[in-house]
């Protein structure tokens, strides 16, 4: 994988947005078995904690596989030390990539002046994006943010980001305060690539928000000139989101899927997570209610597997 392989992806790209508790090491490898998008992302990382003495545990959030290339690490904190400390680590792991969190609402994240916080700090985040830089050496730093914090801010906030070159900016078209309680607004991600050509700026900008499917993402990408789509909650219940020429899976399928979802989990996070981590897909996978309400009994991947080879062996689906 070259250092920088945003610019020989296809456009418009379609890449799998990083999700808490979600793409993690187990989710990663099943969807880049069954549907791969462009670029995967690693959940979003602490880089103070990866500066501290349990980063080892912190770790585990970075495992990654070959066939997930390219694969980007995703970090947050409000510290440039730690930024310069962490992106460093991140290149000497091997990702083909480095992603700035600057949008994430989560209240103890914000606290820590870090994710959207930073919308109302443009000095630090810029602080930020060259730390980064400084650390990943030939990696390509991107930075994934929100249009704004309590209103739009993208005529002024853009701006400042482009303004220290990272490579991807990716714009999730709600501002921290909608959280995901509105629509999003894709004139706003048509109004940061026009803000992006009038700056004359290189940076590729990515639309995220509402992306149903491929179908519906290559639609809006085209229609806002962005260079590629993040989908996101579309991945719940459908591993092959990304694959080309697929039917969604049966029943069957999924559950086969499933069962391997979380042997992965069991056998790569079981003795760092809590199994109640891997619950919140049962209702994605599963669609008989009987069957869901006995897997969120389980308190262990074995516990988890049993019931769905039993279920499978009796004709269930």
């Amino acid at each position: 994988m070259s250092k920088n392989f945003w610019f020989s992806l296809p456009r418009p790209f379609f890449v799998l947005a990083p999700l808490a508790d979600v793409t993690d090491a187990a989710f990663r490898r099943v969807i880049a078995k069954c549907g791969k998008p462009d670029v995967l992302w690693t959940e979003f990382v602490s880089a103070d904690g990866l500066c501290s003495p349990g980063r080892e545990v912190l770790l585990n959030d970075l495992k990654f596989t070959e066939p997930e290339r390219p694969i980007v690490a995703q970090i947050f904190t409000s510290k440039p030390e730690k930024m310069e400390q962490a992106a460093r680590l991140v290149a000497e792991l091997g990702f083909d990539g480095l992603d700035i969190n600057m949008g994430c609402p989560d209240r103890s994240v914000e606290k820590q002046g870090a994710g959207a916080a930073l919308i109302k700090n443009p000095k630090l985040a810029r602080e930020l994006i060259r730390a980064a830089k400084r650390g990943a050496g030939d990696l390509p730093v991107s930075v994934k943010t929100r249009l704004g914090y309590e209103d739009s801010q993208l005529e002024e906030w853009l701006p400042e980001l482009l303004a220290e070159k990272p490579t991807v900016v990716t714009i999730h078209a709600r501002t921290r305060e909608e959280m995901s309680k509105v629509d999003a607004r894709w004139e706003e991600v048509g109004r940061a690539v026009e803000i992006r050509n009038e700056l004359k700026s290189e940076t590729l900008i990515i639309g995220n928000g509402d992306l149903r499917d491929l179908a519906d993402a290559r639609e809006r990408v085209n229609a806002s000139g962005a260079d590629g789509g993040m989908l996101g909650r579309a991945i719940f219940g459908n591993p092959f989101l990304f694959a080309k020429n697929r039917d969604l899976p049966s029943s069957s399928e999924k559950l086969k899927i499933l069962a391997w979802h979380i042997e992965l989990f069991g056998e790569l996070l079981g003795q760092i997570k809590s199994f109640a981590v891997m619950k919140k897909h049962f209702k994605a996978y599963v669609s008989d209610k009987d069957l869901r309400l006995r897997l969120m009994d389980t308190n262990t991947a074995g516990e988890a597997i049993s019931i769905i080879e039993a279920w499978l062996k009796e004709g269930g689906a």
